[in-house]
């Protein structure tokens, strides 16, 4: 029953939607992209209000006003469009916010913000956990080793490298 669902049941819809698609964008050249990077190809770079960001974000053993909150703005407000298109990527598994900005964000149990919690050791990379929204961030001792983690965490992590 579950292999009809998933394989026989949609073969139809399937094939459809895969010669469509291939009219607009050929199959071969997906071969040349992850996910992560198709799917920013086809919705875009989103312009990413950071006041509202900061607004809506809620923080677990870290204080606002902690140095490493601190570096995280700042290093969110140097970055690229794409790079934060990447951040919100790899921390909520989406590069597009709902329409109603970061205070609409979901989790896999309803509305859930943006969380930056303190976990782990200097030495250890980023963590994300996608279905909470949540970005585990060690306690850097320094603007660069936090600027350094966070930019390999979003550029050179692949999928299931999060949680």
């Amino acid at each position: 029953m579950v292999g009809w669902r998933f394989t026989r049941g949609v073969s139809d819809q399937y094939t459809a939607f895969i010669q469509g698609f291939n009219e607009i964008v050929s199959v071969k050249w997906l071969q040349y992209f992850d996910e992560r990077e198709l799917e920013i190809m086809l919705v875009g770079i989103q312009d990413i209000d950071i006041t509202d960001w900061q607004a809506n974000t809620i923080y677990r053993h870290y204080k606002r006003t902690d140095k490493q909150i601190t570096w995280f703005w700042q290093f969110v407000k140097e970055i690229s469009d794409e790079q934060r298109s990447r951040m919100l990527q790899f921390v909520t598994g989406t590069c597009r916010l709902p329409i109603g900005g970061f205070r609409e964000l979901m989790g896999s149990n309803g509305p859930q913000k943006f969380c930056i919690e303190k976990v782990g050791k200097e030495n250890w990379l980023p963590r994300s956990h996608t279905c909470f929204n949540r970005l585990d961030l060690p306690p850097y001792r320094s603007y660069n080793v936090l600027k350094e983690k966070l930019l390999f965490a979003i550029e050179e992590t692949e999928g299931f490298g999060n949680e």
